[in-house]
């Protein structure tokens, strides 16, 4: 059951364009108390490893140029997707503005090689609320470790339904929430993906996906293949209007390429699936509803959505945003992109870390 990172799209310059370098020339340091001081005036970071997380060690890496930068704390997609094989090559611009830490969760990338799980077990091993607590817990630690106030929290699809639970459970611990491809709910994600989708195939006279599609019947569903069927009807759209990704963002880091690594990757990838979606549709996926949570945020919201996303629809997100009590908050829509980032998805998030985020900081 191999699926795509849970990425997308697009092109264009904009006000910030982003160079797709890594900033960090240090040399990599293990986490920990040797590790360089964060002070203010002390050489750029580049550490990595594992720290003890809600009970398992769990992999974290931190880069950037300047020690005494802002701290933008990633909550990876999937879920199973980590970005840290990636990272350098999509986010390595950003690095002379902020220090960018990507955790591998529960069940994903390097933390589920260290703790590893037969991805065919029917035990509901992972729960949101679990890794919920992880993510607060990793962020104390950024806090502590880097000698900082508070952090940027950054998620996108599966990461924006763990970075809601965080912000709403411990808020004091970031500075503001920035999101993409916000989930909202089971009762609404998946009917309105499948509707979009299926209405797209019928105008297109696609018998194929549509005769797919219409044997699924509409969700909710209690096989888990059914959920990977309409993802993949996703992608054949959204790829139809959203301009893609360079091909060299999802080429992985020289020590994640290795084929032991692919593999225990993958593996980590259908496990942490196969827990979302649930061996009778039972899974993390059928506990979600972010509005059980309450509607009041305590820091500003920013919330980047691709006009063209067919796994979180704009108009759920843009329902839930508007509902949503902030300081401040900002919905921006993307034409050409899909679930995930392109160029301009990029260059969005940059405008807006840049523009609106960083004055909170100072």
């Amino acid at each position: 059951m191999r699926k795509l990172p849970c990425f997308c799209l697009a092109l264009l310059v904009s006000l910030f364009p982003i160079c797709a370098v890594s900033g960090a020339t240090n040399p990599v340091q293990q986490i920990g108390p040797d590790a360089i001081a964060c002070t203010a005036g002390a050489p750029g970071l580049n550490e990595q490893g594992f720290v003890r997380i809600g009970g398992i060690e769990q992999w974290i890496t931190i880069k950037g140029e300047r020690c005494d930068n802002p701290v933008i704390l990633f909550i990876h997609g999937g879920p199973g997707n980590p970005n840290t094989p990636y990272a350098d090559t999509v986010y390595g611009g950003w690095e002379k503005d902020f220090t960018l830490v990507q955790w591998d969760q529960r069940g994903a990338g390097s933390t589920y090689v260290r703790n590893p799980r037969d991805p065919e077990t029917t035990e509901r091993e992972l729960s949101i609320e679990r890794m919920a607590a992880d993510g607060n817990e990793v962020a104390a630690f950024l806090i502590s470790h880097l000698k900082t106030k508070k952090l940027i929290l950054f998620g996108g699809s599966w990461g924006s339904v763990l970075s809601v639970h965080m912000a709403k459970s411990r808020p004091e611990l970031f500075a503001a929430y920035v999101a993409t491809g916000q989930l909202v709910s089971y009762a609404e994600n998946d009917p309105a993906s499948y509707r979009k989708t299926i209405g797209l195939a019928r105008t297109a006279g696609d018998a194929k996906t549509l005769s797919a599609l219409e044997a699924l019947g509409a969700p909710p569903w209690s096989n888990p293949r059914s959920v990977g069927i309409l993802r993949r009807a996703n992608r054949t759209y959204e790829a139809k209007t959203a301009v893609p990704a360079p091909k060299s963002w999802w080429e992985p880091a020289e020590a994640y390429a290795t084929k032991q690594m692919l593999a225990d990757f993958e593996r980590g990838e259908d496990y942490s699936w196969l827990q979302f979606v649930g061996w009778k549709g039972d899974g993390m996926l059928s506990t979600l509803d972010l509005r059980k949570l309450g509607l009041d945020f305590k820091m500003p919201v920013f919330m980047v959505q691709g006009a063209d996303d067919l796994v979180t629809v704009p108009e759920v997100a843009k329902r839930y945003f508007d509902e949503i009590a902030a300081p401040s908050k900002e919905y921006v829509l993307l034409p050409n992109t899909g679930h995930g980032p392109n160029q301009m998805m990029l260059d969005a998030q940059y405008r807006i870390l840049k523009l609106k985020v960083l004055p909170l900081l100072r």
